[in-house]
């Protein structure tokens, strides 16, 4: 089971109404931030998930309506006491953003474990939990986009494991993937559990021009979020040159990616009611929602 927030919906520059476009995950007891504009801290202060078991930061560019937040929010992570290391994923020029954040915290009780995403689809960082991969988009910057596939463990089947006849000491290791020499003889999982069960996958793509490559990547997802910088079909021109994307370019990633559910996020600041548009969606892809500031989601195993 995933927990998701959308903190905010907002590109460029923050709004009244509009926090700029941020996601956070609570997967199985961990937390994944992805992207941290300004206002990030006030969205999660809101809905009240806490700072402290952030785990894993990923940033999808370097722009600072992406970025603005989190020198702050490390901080607010440092006063909390927490010692436990976090990951930062992001794309090539990780290391220098960071490096020039440290003007603003020269000791911190935990460390920055930087990754540099290639971009290559391949899993960037994967835990027990879950694995997360980055994939190269069209943008004016280096710009990755991000797939969380969140683990099911496979269902411990007791007649399987009498059948096997492995010593009920075992079962808890064997349950939980570990493998077990006993009496001589070597246990495996496989001999108490049954077949691999799909799990849940949430894509988030955004700041990019609507490739090829991204509906290969975010196909299957449970939850596709994606940037709807313009809504009116008008702004075609200007979506192409400031490299972003129309409502009607996410819905038709989405109808053509057979994803089950699509946000859009990151609108414009000269949008100012995106509601007028959403059709020009809808009439793609019929399950498309308009992301809003700390909308939020659970997303559970299917039987």
């Amino acid at each position: 089971m995933v927990n998701l927030c959308l903190l905010g919906c907002g590109g460029s520059v923050p709004q009244p109404e509009r926090n700029l476009t941020s996601l956070l995950l609570n997967i199985i007891g961990s937390k994944v931030l992805i992207d941290c504009g300004e206002g990030t801290q006030v969205s999660m202060k809101r809905i009240g998930w806490g700072f402290k078991d952030i785990d894993t930061i990923c940033l999808t560019h370097y722009h600072l309506d992406h970025i603005l937040g989190l020198p702050g929010l490390i901080l607010t992570i440092a006063n909390s006491n927490r010692r436990e290391d976090i990951n930062i994923i992001g794309p090539t020029g990780l290391s220098k953003v960071m490096d020039s954040f440290k003007i603003f915290f020269n000791y911190l009780p935990f460390r920055l474990n930087l990754i540099e995403a290639s971009g290559a689809k391949d899993p960037v960082f994967e835990t027990e939990k879950f694995n997360i991969s980055a994939l190269n988009l069209d943008h004016s910057v280096n710009c990755i986009g991000y797939s969380i596939y969140v683990n099911r463990m496979r269902k411990f089947e007791v007649e399987k494991a009498e059948k096997n006849m492995v010593p009920r000491e075992l079962w808890k290791d064997l349950q939980n993937e570990k493998s077990r020499l006993f009496d001589g003889k070597m246990y495996t999982p496989n001999m108490v559990l049954g077949e691999i069960r799909k799990g849940i996958k949430i894509s988030y793509i955004t700041d990019t021009r609507p490739i090829d490559d991204i509906q290969s990547f975010v196909n299957g997802s449970d939850l596709f979020i994606c940037e709807g910088m313009y809504g009116d079909d008008d702004d075609i021109n200007k979506a192409k040159e400031n490299k972003h994307m129309l409502f009607r370019e996410a819905a038709t990633l989405a109808k053509n990616s057979n994803v089950k559910e699509l946000w859009l996020t990151h609108f414009s600041p000269s949008m100012e009611d995106e509601s007028i548009y959403l059709d020009n969606a809808k009439k793609i892809f019929d399950n498309t929602k308009l992301g809003y500031d700390r909308a939020l989601k659970q997303l559970k195993y299917d039987d």
